[in-house]
């Protein structure tokens, strides 16, 4: 029977790529300079915020999602300075999904 079960074992697979390691596309993939700085600002705004440090409201925005991100992009570029304008009372927040959970089967963005 093992015999058998060898023969037809992986039969249609005709090629395989092996996967990066997590820690390795952790690597390649992790935050630095100043986008490592705006998260971990960000952080610090939100937990005074919730702490009533702060009195400012947070706002969370953004797409539902995107598909396209130079369109996140251009989003963020357009939020920037209504942001900057209004931060003595709100902390606005752009928040975007790459892919919904409830259509990931579906589609895409």
């Amino acid at each position: 029977m093992a015999k058998r079960a060898k023969e037809i074992d992986n039969l249609h697979i005709i090629g395989y790529e092996e996967l990066p390691t997590p820690g390795a596309l952790k690597n390649d993939f992790s935050l630095k300079g100043d986008a490592l700085k705006t998260v971990k600002r960000g952080h610090r705004q939100v937990k005074s915020i919730l702490n009533r440090d702060d009195m400012r409201l947070i706002v969370v925005v953004g797409p539902c999602s995107i598909h396209n991100p130079e369109e996140a992009i251009e989003y963020a570029k357009l939020l920037k300075p209504l942001a900057d304008e209004l931060a003595e009372d709100l902390l606005i927040l752009m928040r975007v999904y790459f892919e919904k959970p409830r259509t990931s089967l579906a589609g895409k963005g």
